[in-house]
């Protein structure tokens, strides 16, 4: 459609691969809305900024000061399933760190991905920098060995820890603050679990406690944007300091994954300052009883189930609902929810796990990249409709909705979340 006889939402796509724009077009008689978040196009910090809060910590001493006279430093850094821009930040944590006289040597970087695949060197150059890479030593987390046994928390988590993080007598994470579906917000103690705990410690913590998998009841304290009072992030905080997790470093990003703000300190004290500030970034406005929801999966395109919640929230009975996952990787591998055969997969998958919209009648994939082995994944098969091309979306959406149909767009989905009173 031309632009003079259509309405278009600029969106971005492939974050980590090259982050591109797409326009999506619009008949001009629809009503279409373009749910943003309240930190939309925040400015992002300086280099003053970014020391400023490493310098000023929440609950803990400065970091060179928590630094003087350590041996032997864990760096922990997520990994392309987040949008954390770490390799803006680190170069900081070291200015920090060679103040007191701590040398390369001393130091390596450990790659906090839970249960996801392995990162390989252009994954680390992605996320932590080129020189980063070159100069110093980086590990990849493996959840199946090589872990301490710390024992059990309070409610029960066996409690097996990367062997290498556990060598360290400095234990710094840098991690996006971020909604979560699960533990309210990402941040703090996620990189510690799940991000280098074994797989038995995730598989319990992810399903016993928060009620995932075949035959459990979810646990009603966990969901998106829920931080207080959430068994699972609880069950968390109690790991990393079970762990010995010295400095917490969490940043508030905006749409376009630069940081705006960075909560840096005692990992629960500095989590919760950042969060209280998050939710005035994330929260969105959000419309009900739509006859079309576009959710975009951007940042997070390789796990495009953290998009569906406004799909969820704005359409209406009957309604369609458009992802798009511009993803060159498809879904990321998790080797304890995924799927690796016909009918079996990681310890808590079952067979109607997926992107669930219960109340639309299709849900229209929009992507370049489609893997036939993830349709599934979205919903029943025969509710499922997946398109290369924007003009393919328009094709399955025209004849279905009236010349009024109400539209929903919420250009950056995974790291959105709605109003709350938390």
């Amino acid at each position: 459609m031309s632009g003079s006889t259509a309405k278009i939402v600029r969106v971005p796509t492939k974050a980590w691969f090259g982050d591109e724009e797409i326009d999506l077009h619009f008949p001009s008689s629809w009503d279409v809305q373009e749910c943003r978040m309240a930190g939309h196009d925040a400015e992002p910090l300086s280099d003053e900024g970014i020391r400023a809060a490493l310098r000023n910590p929440i609950g803990a001493e400065p970091l060179r000061e928590i630094a003087r006279g350590r041996k032997r430093v864990a760096i922990l850094f997520d990994d392309l399933t987040r949008p954390t821009p770490a390799w803006r930040i680190i170069p900081f944590v070291l200015e920090e760190l060679k103040a007191v006289g701590i040398e390369d040597d001393q130091i390596r970087f450990i790659a906090a991905f839970a249960n996801h695949n392995t990162m390989v060197r252009h994954d680390h150059v992605k996320k932590i920098g080129e020189a980063i890479v070159e100069h110093y030593r980086v590990f990849n987390h493996n959840p199946f060995q090589n872990l301490e046994d710390l024992g059990k928390t309070s409610r029960g988590t066996p409690v097996l820890i990367n062997r290498e993080v556990m060598s360290c007598d400095l234990k710094i994470a840098v991690s996006g603050l971020i909604p979560h579906l699960t533990a309210g917000y990402g941040g703090g103690a996620k990189l510690i679990l799940p991000g280098v705990a074994g797989i038995q410690t995730v598989a319990y913590n992810h399903g016993h406690i928060a009620g995932r998998g075949p035959g459990r009841t979810p646990n009603p304290s966990v969901g998106l944007a829920k931080v207080h009072g959430n068994d699972v992030r609880a069950d968390m905080e109690e790991v990393a300091r079970m762990v010995g997790l010295d400095f917490s470093i969490n940043i508030v990003m905006n749409n376009r994954r630069q940081p705006i703000n960075i909560f840096a300190g005692e990992v629960v004290d500095a989590h919760r300052a950042g969060y209280a500030f998050g939710q005035g970034v994330y929260t969105t406005p959000v419309p009900k009883d739509c006859d079309i929801v576009v959710t975009n999966a951007y940042p997070i395109e390789n796990e495009p189930g953290k998009a569906l919640w406004g799909a969820n929230a704005s359409v209406k009975q009957g309604g369609d609902v458009v992802c798009i996952v511009q993803s060159p990787e498809g879904h990321i591998p998790h080797y304890l929810v995924g799927r690796f055969g016909s009918d079996y997969g990681g310890e808590l998958w079952f067979p109607s796990k997926g992107l669930r919209v219960p109340k639309a009648r299709r849900i229209i994939v929009f992507t370049e990249y489609p893997v036939k082995a993830d349709d599934e994944s979205f919903g029943p098969l025969d509710q499922v409709v997946v398109c290369k091309t924007w003009a393919e979306v328009l094709i399955q959406l025209m004849p279905a909705h009236p010349a009024n149909a109400r539209v929903a767009v919420y250009p950056y989905a995974a790291i959105q979340h709605g109003p709350t009173a938390a």
